[in-house]
């Protein structure tokens, strides 16, 4: 660190020790961490919308792009930050210029799911111009590290090169009007180049990331990501108080709503990633992109409660089981995602996969009994239970554990 009385003087940015005692998230991590939240709910609303208003593949096909833009771009920084972070004057003014590309994504999700809606083209000027912004304020990031990190020069080098000549191609697709097809189409090939700009790049020496950090990072946004599921249920719970008053369909809502998000917290936080990403390093990509179905499932679990809402409201055009759908398909990916990453990172586990068919089973059972005429708040209540279920298994098998020891 420098000698400089400046508390945010220069810093050489020479890589952080990847075994750094005490390492957790800086307050400019958890300040970027922000924009996200206005990010994910952005659009966790659109997608609600369109599902509600019936139109399952453009609002699909618009969520999934903007979740793969707002998810990527926060793993590229987390991973960054976490090897090279220097919390100097530089380095928070080019993490500012990223926000400012979050903020200007956010801005553009609403126009592009319109777009996409309308069918003639995807409207993705604003969404790509500032992710462009995010990525090109990331390859001015390598750039120093490879300026000051001897060792690594060639890594960070490549790490420059390849996310700028994948812009190129991010840049071109903004500026060529297409139709919806052909626009995701060409999309497809520009997300596998920036998922392998990574694995390409650090052929050689790795990148100095912390372990633990980067768990303690992953688990910071999925608590954000869950922000989502309990404005759902608050809206779930405003609509039904608005039309109906206080009832028991209320009450099953409200803790509804809350105890699924606690549920999926407590899910999430049974993966012990940080030691498990200790020891197994060479699973950092899986660990990393085993997350982005996990994020995206908690924000559309939080946009089917929204659709619940709408239901509520009668402001929805779908039926009571394609509400339920909305929030159980998303929960069952999150759990699906989650059992596997359990099985990467840990290792296979006979009991882990039998408690995830059985909630796989009682997801199906909830959307069943709304198709069979049960209220959305009591087919709630079953996912709730489904989730639930999955804790107690767990955690028994926890304290049965212990014991043994």
């Amino acid at each position: 660190m420098s000698s400089n009385p400046l508390r945010h003087a220069l810093a050489r940015m020479g890589g952080r020790d990847p075994h750094e005692q005490h390492r957790t998230a800086t307050p400019l991590e958890l300040f970027f961490d922000l924009t996200f939240v206005i990010a994910f709910g952005v659009a966790g609303a659109q997608f609600a919308h369109e599902i509600a208003e019936a139109h399952f593949l453009p609002g699909l096909l618009g969520f999934s792009f903007a979740m793969f833009a707002v998810i990527w771009a926060w793993i590229n920084f987390t991973w960054f930050a976490s090897a090279y972070d220097t919390d100097d004057w530089v380095f928070r003014v080019v993490t500012m210029v990223q926000i400012v590309g979050v903020l200007i994504l956010a801005m553009g999700i609403e126009p592009m799911f319109h777009s996409i809606v309308e069918g003639q083209h995807v409207d993705n000027r604003v969404i790509v111009g500032g992710y462009v912004l995010m990525r090109l304020a990331l390859v001015t990031q390598w750039i120093r590290a490879s300026r000051q990190d001897p060792a690594r020069r060639v890594t960070c080098l490549r790490y420059a090169k390849y996310l700028a000549a994948v812009q190129l191609g991010w840049i071109a697709l903004l500026v060529i009007e297409m139709d919806v097809a052909t626009t995701f189409l060409l999309t497809v090939p520009l997300i596998i180049l920036e998922m392998a700009t990574p694995y390409a790049a650090e052929r050689g020496a790795r990148t100095p990331w912390h372990a633990h950090h980067i768990a303690e990072r992953y688990g910071l946004l999925a608590i954000i990501a869950l922000g989502e599921c309990l404005i759902g249920a608050i809206e779930t719970l405003r609509a039904i108080v608005a039309n109906h008053g206080w009832s028991v369909d209320a009450a099953l809502v409200g803790f509804g709503g809350t105890a699924l998000a606690f549920g999926m917290w407590w899910v999430y936080f049974l993966l012990p990633a940080g030691r498990a990403l200790h020891h197994r390093r060479h699973r950092s990509f899986v660990f990393g992109y085993g997350h982005i179905p996990v994020f995206a499932a908690i924000a559309a679990t939080g946009a089917g409660l929204h659709v619940a809402a709408y239901y509520i409201d009668h402001e929805a055009h779908i039926s009571a089981a394609a509400v339920v759908a909305s929030i159980a398909v998303p929960v069952a990916v999150f759990k699906l995602a989650l059992t596997w990453l359990h099985g990467v990172m840990v290792g296979p586990d006979r009991v882990v996969t039998a408690v995830a068919a059985g909630v796989l089973a009682l997801l199906a059972g909830a959307v069943g009994l709304a198709a069979a005429g049960a209220s959305v708040p009591v087919s709630l209540m079953v996912i709730v239970l489904a989730v639930a279920a999955s804790v107690v298994v767990d955690e028994r098998r926890g304290a049965i554990a212990s014991r043994t020891r």
